[in-house]
């Protein structure tokens, strides 16, 4: 195998979640375009036609189907429906998350709660639920925030608890999965890219951490969709448990 053939997802089936905006879209459609079919999942599937679209663009097949990462049943029926439309189920990147800017002391027990409920456990569920399905082994990506380890002094208690328990689950699954199923596990960290999470306050929020960024700029989304890439594919097969940071060089100021 050459090591271009290494990137290539030819043959391979694909789960993102949170695929019907921003950094979840980019990645459903940079994995179509190494080679993957993709089962999208997202609670608004009346917007993931126009991911479908963008797959379906890059010669690949997609099934979209309504999924609430919270409901196990969701979860479910996510890899089931995938695996009968597309055949097999190869990569999941659990993308689906949720983010609440509220002071520590006024956030409610059913916020936080909430918010480690979408991205802990529904990331959870989902690797359960996919893991049971890789057969023939696969790949494993949680997409976590380099607001697992690092604050940007905004008041993020339970988002930032979420994604650094993310890390340690990574790090527990790849342990479990790896050498017994062939799954390997892996994160990815973030830096600061548009999403719908950010958009509202993005402006400003760029403006005070731009001349924190050796790179000077914002992440692009297919910046961090090609890492995705790399880590679906045989060009990763001996990285399982790591966090890569995609953060133009933020956490190393």
């Amino acid at each position: 195998m050459g090591i271009l053939d290494r990137f290539s997802l030819d043959g391979k089936v694909a789960i993102v979640t949170g695929a019907s905006a921003g950094l979840g879209v980019a990645t459903a459609q940079a994995l179509a375009e190494a080679g993957a079919d993709v089962g999208l999942g997202a609670r608004r599937i009346e917007r993931l036609d126009e991911t479908r679209k963008l797959v379906e663009a890059a010669g690949r097949k997609a099934a979209c189907v309504a999924t609430d990462i919270g409901k196990p049943e969701d979860c479910r029926r996510l890899v089931e429906q995938t695996v009968a439309q597309l055949g097999r189920l190869d990569v999941l990147v659990n993308n689906a998350g949720l983010g609440r800017a509220i002071s520590a002391s006024k956030e409610t027990p059913e916020s936080f709660d909430e918010v480690l409920a979408i991205n802990v456990r529904g990331s959870f569920l989902m690797a359960q639920a996919a893991a049971e399905a890789m057969t023939e082994g696969g790949s494993i990506i949680n997409i976590s925030s380099i607001m697992a380890f690092w604050s940007v002094g905004m008041p993020q208690a339970s988002y930032m608890a979420s994604k650094a328990a993310l890390l340690g689950m990574t790090r527990d699954l790849a342990q479990q999965w790896t050498g017994r199923k062939g799954i390997r596990v892996n994160a990815i960290a973030p830096g600061f890219f548009k999403t719908e999470m950010t958009a509202h306050a993005w402006d400003q929020f760029m403006a005070a951490q731009r001349p924190s960024i050796p790179a000077g700029r914002a992440g692009d989304p297919f910046e961090l969709a090609a890492a995705v890439v790399f880590l679906a594919s045989e060009a990763s097969s001996y990285i399982t448990g790591e966090t890569l940071v995609v953060d133009g060089g933020r956490t190393i100021l």
